[in-house]
């Protein structure tokens, strides 16, 4: 299968890299190795996995939400020791998608920021429609985060990016969250693929091992902490150590899943979760005209209810998915990445897969 053009976050759709004009961006000058310069490199099946995860958790936490109108997470589907694991793992991968578009772009047009622009301005007009079906949708603020951090960022070396990262995620960790650790997971992301991390993702199993570990590690040590402030009273700091337990247990989830991955379960995980993660956007959108219908044409007490919720979450992911895979047989992306991608590309893309030659 040809090369996949992954989108910020979501799924772009498949893409023959066909190089015509050398790399511009800035990292090329700062001495990196444009390690996804080759034409017809693979999907990265694994971003397809962890992209279908992130789709499944992000309907389970929002489904009473979107129900109710409202704009913050109320259900945590695993309880205490779940947070919202699609927020963390959707932002990383927002700019990883960000990061590899640019390098495909950077070998496909002389202007690849023009591109990259098109396709933030076109997800923040899906957005704002989607938007009117459910205040609390994401898409809008994935927009503006990447016109306001990801697109400058694409000037900047590799080393400057990894550090204003670190920097922005310290200071929302301190702060209890909010849009500076969306920022700080999209230039993680993009640094991970500038450093050629995301290149062997498919490749290592000892590193997603141990950092996983270390992950756990921490994550023992933050509630440890978290434990020692309920029992003396001490709250203040109290948001700091939950975030951090938060993004230190969705690190642990994406870990195991690339452990996983490499084991005789990989063709399951594919099976179950890459369909939806290829048509990520689609099937995001689309889970809010289903819930929407499901609680008021339906009447179902999704909102009241939180087993109705959970049942209602199951009979949409489970129709997504069946629609996803027989979608994807005969076309190379979902309906609206094909859309996003003509719009991004400012050219008509092929979106039926052609059939092979019969042998004569």
């Amino acid at each position: 299968m040809p090369y996949e053009d992954h989108a910020p976050g979501l799924n772009a759709g498949d893409l023959t890299r066909a190089p015509s004009v050398p790399s511009t961006r800035a990292g090329a000058m700062a001495g990196e190795t444009p390690h996804m310069a080759s034409p017809g490199r693979p999907r990265i099946a694994a971003l397809d996995v962890l992209r279908g995860f992130a789709l499944c958790e992000i309907l389970l936490a929002n489904i009473q939400l979107i129900a109710d109108g409202g704009t913050a997470v109320a259900v945590q589907p695993m309880g205490d020791w779940d947070p919202w694991l699609g927020l963390p793992i959707f932002s990383l991968l927002f700019g990883i998608g960000f990061s590899l578009l640019h390098d495909s772009a950077a070998h496909r047009v002389p202007r690849p920021w023009l591109v990259l622009l098109r396709r933030l301005l076109t997800l923040l007009a899906i957005g704002l429609v989607h938007m009117l079906l459910w205040p609390g949708e994401v898409l809008t603020k994935y927009a503006i985060a990447g016109l306001l951090v990801l697109l400058p960022s694409t000037w900047l070396p590799r080393w400057a990016v990894a550090g204003l990262a670190a920097a922005l995620m310290t200071v929302a960790v301190i702060s209890g969250g909010g849009p500076l650790l969306i920022a700080g997971l999209f230039l993680l992301g993009s640094a991970l693929v500038r450093y050629g991390v995301i290149e062997k993702i498919e490749r290592s199993t000892r590193g997603p091992l141990l950092l996983g570990l270390a992950f756990a590690a921490g994550l023992a040590s933050a509630l440890w902490v978290q434990a020692g402030m309920r029992a003396v009273g001490a709250t203040t700091y109290l948001p700091a150590t939950t975030t951090l337990a938060d993004l230190l247990l969705a690190g642990i989830y994406v870990c195991v899943l690339l452990v996983l991955l490499r084991t005789p379960l990989r063709p399951v995980l594919q099976f179950v979760f890459a369909p939806l993660g290829r048509m990520a956007l689609t099937n995001y959108v689309t889970a809010t005209l289903l819930v929407l219908a499901a609680s008021h044409i339906l009447g179902l007490p999704i909102g009241q209810s939180s087993s109705a919720a959970f049942q209602a979450a199951g009979v949409i992911l489970a129709a997504q998915w069946l629609f996803s895979t027989l979608w994807l047989r005969p076309y190379r992306q979902g309906p609206m990445e094909w859309l996003w991608r003509w719009v991004t590309w400012a050219r008509r893309p092929t979106l039926r897969i052609p059939r092979a030659e019969p042998i004569t």
